[in-house]
């Protein structure tokens, strides 16, 4: 497990699980949103590809990020994709929690520090009314891709609920302490059985 690709929508812990395998594996981490947005503006898409594509020709990487433009040089260059496929009402639920920290000043990030009340819950692109749209529109291209990634090799693991991520985390712990011992890597598999498939 060198090459690991996390997505999935806002609030599912995708940074905080990315950081951990990184820790844990000794993995470099690269969130995809740093990548694209400079202090001169996003990326154009053609550099921006080359450079997700620099990351993804090392030996080992940790990405994390919700471009699905970028499957060929992401995903289906990984030995992990994740997919964290949370339930929508949990997914807004998550969203207003952390806003409301946000704004009450309990959480300083860049985010939190551009956020207000519109962009938050009430203008037409706040991020609950946009995290609502994408996760409707998305969620079927995004079955569909894992599905063609897949059929390439790359071993899929959704996880549907944080339960299902903190039993994976469990059975990467595992396959750690195994792989320290000798080949575990079709250990991992099986443990992973459960949570795998579109």
């Amino acid at each position: 497990m060198k090459k690991i690709a996390l997505f999935g929508p806002p609030a599912t812990g995708k940074t905080t699980l990315a950081r951990w395998l990184s820790t844990q594996l000794d993995h470099p981490h690269t969130d995809l949103d740093d990548l694209l947005f400079t202090p001169d503006g996003p990326l154009p898409l053609e550099e921006f590809r080359r450079q997700a594509g620099e990351i993804t020709g090392r030996d080992e990487w940790v990405v994390e990020g919700n471009f699905s433009k970028l499957a060929d040089v992401v995903w289906h260059r990984a030995d992990v994709l994740v997919w964290l496929d949370f339930p929508l009402a949990l997914i807004v639920y998550r969203i207003v929690r952390r806003s409301l920290r946000q704004l009450a000043g309990r959480e300083d990030s860049a985010q939190a520090r551009r956020l207000t009340w519109g962009t938050a819950f009430f203008s037409r692109r706040s991020l609950l009314r946009t995290a609502i749209r994408k996760y409707r529109t998305n969620r079927p291209r995004y079955a569909r891709q894992v599905s063609e990634t897949a059929d390439l090799g790359v071993e899929i693991v959704r996880l549907r609920s944080p339960r299902d991520v903190q039993r994976w985390k469990r059975d990467v712990e595992r396959w750690k302490r195994e792989t320290a011992k000798g080949p575990a890597e079709s250990r991992l598999q099986e443990a992973t059985r459960h949570t795998t498939g579109p």
